[in-house]
C-alpha cells in the first residue's frame, strides 16, 4: 500500500513539474505554440454555399429585335427597293442574368428586368440540365419576375427572413456575372431599406459591398448559414464594374410578391389615384410648413378614389390613420399594403389649415409587364 501511495505521489510531482516547465516556455517563447504544422484557423463558408449554390440557375431569355434595312429610312429608295432593301431584318437578341429556385415544383425567383420582353426563356441548372421555363407572372412595380419550370428533383434554396438583418452581417452573392459560370461573392450587409434610388417604384433595398456584376440579376444573396435573404438586382457602377455598391429586393418582399402571382398572376396593391411628391426645404417655405416630413398631392387621377374623397393638388398630407408619414416613399408603400376596400384616414394642411379625409383604397393599376 505504502508502495502505491509513493508511486502515486511521484506522478504527481512528475505532473506539476512538467506543467511548470511548459507554462515557462510558452511564456517565454508564445511562438511555440504554433510551430511546426499546427495550421492557423481559417474562416470559410463553404457550407454556406454547398446549401444554397444549387438553387441558384442561369436565366437565358431571347427577344426578336427588327434591324432597319439599309434604305428603311429613305422615301426614296423605300419607293423603288422596298424588298429586300427597305424591309427590316429580324434578330435575335440574347441576354442573361440568375434566378433562385424556390420550390420543389419548379418555381422560380428572377428580376424582371432579366426577362422583360423575352420571346424564349431557358433556365440552367448548376448540375447541367437546361428547360424552357414559362412566366407565372411579373411585377415592375419591385422589379421581381416569377417562372416556372417542369423537372424532377429540384433542390429549392432556403428561404430566410430579411427583417432578422443587421448592417454588418456577413452575405454572400451568387449568380453568373458576365456568363463565366457560377461566382460567389463575399461582403457584408452595408444598410437597410434604401429606397429612392430610382430602380423600381417600391423599393426597400438592402444594400451589400458583395460584388454584384452584370449577369448577377435575379441571383441569390443568402446569409453565413445559406439561407435567401435577398434577389440581387442593381449595382451602383459610373464605371460599369462593381463598386462595392450592390443592392438586393429583400426576400420578405419577395416571398409577398411571390405567392401574389401564384394566387392572382399580378399583385394586388392598394391605390388613391394621387401623385405624391416629396416635401423639399424649399417647399416647406413656400406652403409656410414647420417640417419636410409628409408629401404634397401635385396631382389627382379623375374618377380616382383621392378624386372621389375631395383630395385636391396643392394638400399636404402628413398622417395616414394617425401615424406620422415620413416622405412619398414611405406613404406609397403604406397605401400599397392595404388591400382594396379599406377605409384611411389622411390628415394634413390644405392652405394653411388642418384637414382630415376618410379615402377608399381600391386596386392599383396592373403595369404592363412587357
Amino acid at each position: 500500500m505504502r508502495i502505491l501511495i509513493r508511486g502515486v505521489l511521484f506522478l504527481l510531482q512528475a505532473v506539476v513539474v512538467g506543467l511548470a516547465i511548459a507554462f515557462v516556455l510558452v511564456y517565454l517563447h508564445p511562438g511555440w505554440l504554433m510551430s511546426g504544422n499546427t495550421p492557423a484557423p481559417v474562416a470559410s463558408y463553404a457550407r454556406a454555399v454547398d446549401a444554397s449554390s444549387s438553387s441558384v440557375v442561369n436565366v437565358h431569355s431571347a427577344r426578336r429585335t427588327d434591324i432597319p434595312g439599309p434604305f428603311s429610312n429613305d422615301p426614296f429608295w423605300r419607293r423603288y427597293f422596298s424588298n429586300p432593301y427597305g424591309t427590316p431584318r429580324e434578330r435575335m437578341q440574347n441576354s442573361l442574368g440568375s434566378g433562385v429556385i424556390v420550390s420543389t415544383d419548379g418555381y422560380i425567383l428572377t428580376n424582371y428586368h432579366v426577362i422583360s420582353g423575352a420571346d424564349a426563356i431557358q433556365v440552367g441548372l448548376s448540375d447541367g440540365r437546361t428547360a424552357v421555363a414559362k412566366v407565372v407572372g411579373a411585377d415592375p412595380d419591385t422589379d421581381l419576375a416569377l417562372l416556372r419550370i417542369s423537372l424532377p428533383d429540384l433542390k429549392p434554396i432556403d428561404m430566410g427572413r430579411s427583417d432578422n438583418l443587421h448592417v454588418g452581417d456577413v452575405v454572400l452573392a451568387i449568380g453568373d456575372p458576365y456568363g463565366v459560370g457560377q461566382t460567389v461573392t463575399l461582403g457584408i450587409v452595408s444598410a437597410l431599406g434604401r429606397s429612392q434610388l430610382g430602380l423600381s417604384t417600391f423599393e426597400n433595398f438592402i444594400q451589400t459591398d458583395a460584388a454584384i456584376n452584370p449577369g448577377n440579376s435575379g441571383g441569390a444573396l443568402v446569409d453565413a448559414r445559406g439561407r435567401l435573404v435577398g434577389i440581387n438586382t442593381a449595382l451602383y457602377s459610373p464605371s460599369g464594374g462593381s463598386n462595392g455598391i450592390g443592392f438586393a429586393i429583400p426576400v420578405n418582399l419577395a416571398r409577398g410578391v411571390m405567392q401574389q402571382l401564384i394566387a392572382y398572376g399580378h399583385v394586388r396593391r392598394g391605390y388613391l389615384g394621387v401623385e405624391p411628391q416629396d416635401i423639399t426645404p424649399q417647399l416647406a417655405r413656400a406652403f409656410q410648413l414647420k417640417t419636410t416630413e409628409g408629401f404634397i398631392i401635385t396631382s389627382v387621377a379623375k374618377g380616382g378614389p383621392g378624386s372621389d374623397a375631395g383630395l385636391m393638388a396643392g394638400d399636404v398630407i402628413t398622417s395616414i390613420d394617425g401615424t406620422p408619414v415620413r416622405n412619398s416613399s414611405d406613404a406609397l408603400n403604406r397605401i400599397a399594403g392595404k388591400p382594396p376596400g379599406t377605409l384611411l384616414t389622411l390628415g394634413g394642411v390644405r392652405q394653411g389649415k388642418s384637414f382630415s379625409v376618410q379615402v377608399k383604397v381600391t386596386e392599383r393599376p396592373v403595369q404592363s409587364s412587357r
